[in-house]
């Protein structure tokens, strides 16, 4: 019942005829650290004595050691050294009657004022809209309820207006539909304030075509090349929402075994759509994720922001033929040591090359992989073990 209401403020001796007691001070904010005294005073009305009165803080009984007794109807108490508040709202500091009555109660706001907000971020999805984020200063809490505005306004002229859409779901984040200007720079920053202080971030300045970001690609699909072991190919469609702008989408690819936390990224996929990964593992699962960047809307000469990564699609790479086969090694006397040879050394050159998705043709290595997978399976049907 305590903690639902803060009383009124009566100064001292001046009461109403519906109140008989008050305390002061009144809804202090304080910082923490900071010490406080705080005088219950009831007026003779009430026939009460303060000796018979305590105080309690959130509903726990403060030790007697605290309070004097300052005349026959005001009681003080003192606190020292006080923490955060235990809540936004504040912490209640309340007076009782001897019974348990309550008579008077006030709610101190004990925190710290704000730091100065970093990090600030903003991205336009469609060029119309504006998103920015940021990140509180130091190390976060106040304690006490702490408001965060996101300011703007055109660099050159125009007034300064606030965002109001703070509803997106995650916290120090804020969100501008509708009315801005394109082929103009922006200023853009975030004031905090509460009951002890205000702060302001850094103020940044950006063209919302040089801040542009996409959905990430849809409909990514994975697939073997044939029976090659150690390749698989990955497809993607462009971000629909950019389809009406003049842009050139840049994408990035990583991958990653399936047992693995360790994400190995592309980076030179370029404009196109498809990317054939090579020097995989044989018989082994990869999860493979594509993002957009969207490159020069409108003549931006500044790369735009990366999307999130698209969900993740999974294929497998097929089992090796030479482990299929379950046949044994030929012995050492029939290999052709020179051939092996110039086939690792042809190998290593081709993977070098092959690797990422460059716009480099390895149908060649294709077909000698072909080739060799055939000659290996045709070798292991007719050897034997002595």
């Amino acid at each position: 019942m305590l903690s639902l209401l803060c009383l009124m403020l009566f100064v001292p001796r001046v009461f109403s005829s519906s109140t008989l007691a008050g305390i002061f001070p009144q809804d202090p904010a304080l910082r923490m650290g900071s010490s406080l005294t705080a005088t219950c005073t009831v007026s003779p009305e009430r026939g009460l004595h303060a000796n018979t009165m305590y105080w309690t803080m959130n509903g726990k009984r403060l030790p007697s050691s605290t309070y004097d007794l300052l005349s026959p109807n005001c009681l003080s108490v003192t606190l020292h050294h006080l923490n955060g508040s235990q809540q936004q709202s504040g912490d209640n500091l309340v007076c009782h009657s001897g019974d348990g009555h309550v008579l008077a109660g006030s709610c101190l706001y004990v925190g710290m004022p704000p730091e100065k907000p970093v990090n600030l971020t903003c991205w336009s999805r469609n060029t119309k809209d504006l998103s920015c984020k940021w990140t509180p200063g130091g190390r976060g809490e106040t304690f006490i309820k702490t408001k965060y505005t996101l300011k703007y306004k055109l660099r050159w002229y125009g007034r300064e207006r606030e965002c109001e859409d703070y509803s997106t779901g995650q916290r120090y984040t804020c969100y501008i539909p509708r009315d801005l200007a394109l082929f103009t720079p922006y200023e853009i920053w975030v004031e905090a304030s509460n009951q002890l202080g205000t702060a302001t971030s850094d103020v940044i300045t950006l063209d919302i075509l040089d801040v542009v970001t996409t959905d990430p690609p849809d409909n990514v699909h994975v697939s073997r090349v044939g029976e090659l072991e150690d390749q698989l190919t990955v497809h993607w469609g462009s971000p629909p929402a950019l389809k009406d702008f003049l842009f050139q989408a840049k994408y990035q690819i990583r991958y990653r075994l399936e047992d693995s936390t360790e994400w190995k990224v592309v980076d030179d996929v370029g404009n196109q759509t498809s990317c054939r990964l090579a020097g995989l593992r044989a018989g082994t699962v990869y999860f493979v994720q594509v993002r957009c960047n969207p490159v020069g809307i409108y003549g931006s000469r500044k790369a735009g922001i990366w999307s999130d990564w698209s969900h993740p699609s999974a294929a497998s790479t097929p089992h090796s033929e030479r482990l299929q086969s379950g046949s044994c090694e030929p012995k050492p006397g029939e290999q052709n040591s020179t051939l092996r040879r110039e086939l690792k050394q042809f190998f290593g050159w081709v993977r070098k090359h092959a690797y990422g998705c460059s716009g480099m043709s390895i149908k060649l290595y294709d077909q000698w992989r072909v080739w060799l997978q055939k000659s290996h399976k045709t070798r292991n049907q007719f050897q034997s073990c002595d």
